[in-house]
């Protein structure tokens, strides 16, 4: 996949959440949002086993495809090769960057969380195809998530590299505006969708930042 198609699908990644999802459970939260054009899911089930996240991916993937959306998995590569998975999504505890390179297939899409600008040079050196970077705004959702680092640390990080910066905490229609404005080329977004009374309408509002 070449950058301008990565970009175009990176412009909205949608963050799972079972427990948040109820009571419209998350395979109708995923059926709107797809349905209204979310381009990208990230499977995130940190309580999960390997097994059972395994189970989460094979449901969800084929919806996700139909709609011709990306399907990431969160932290787990060996549950990401084992299923088909689009690509995976590595923090800072996770295996190393250029490991993982090492291993995946050729088109096998690989993000990294980091707020600093340091590690997002290295990290982009390393192989990653694209940085989730924040928390940009407080968020309730995620309240391990780290120290919110504001407009300017994003600011921060989207000058030093040259993959897209996908901004993540916080975002809301509104701002959304704010960080396209600043250069990120895309959102990732979990409480706003996964508790919206209605998902689909969410996701078109969060889309029209990038219009």
């Amino acid at each position: 996949m070449n950058q301008t198609d990565l970009v175009r699908q990176l412009a909205l990644v949608v963050i799972t959440d079972e427990r948040l999802s109820e009571p419209l459970g998350l395979d109708n939260v995923l059926l709107q949002a797809l349905k209204s054009g979310a381009p990208a899911i990230q499977l995130r089930a940190k309580e999960a086993t390997a097994r059972e996240m395994s189970a989460m991916v094979r449901v969800f993937l084929p919806m996700v495809r139909s709609f011709g959306a990306l399907l990431f998995v969160n932290d787990r590569l060996d549950v990401a090769l084992a299923t088909g998975a689009d690509g995976v999504h590595l923090g800072p505890e996770d295996l190393p960057i250029k490991k993982v390179r090492s291993v995946v297939p050729p088109n096998f899409i690989i993000g990294y969380s980091t707020d600093d600008p340091k590690e997002a040079i290295r990290a982009e050196k390393d192989g990653a195809d694209y940085l989730g970077v924040g928390t940009v705004y407080p968020t309730i959702n995620k309240p391990n998530a780290g120290e919110v680092i504001g407009l300017s640390g994003l600011k921060s990080v989207v000058e030093s590299v040259s993959i897209p910066v996908i901004a993540i905490g916080g975002i809301t229609p509104k701002r959304a505006t704010e960080v396209v404005g600043l250069g990120a080329r895309g959102i990732a977004v979990m409480g706003a969708v996964m508790t919206a009374p209605d998902p689909g309408e969410t996701v078109r509002k969060l889309l029209s930042a990038f219009r």
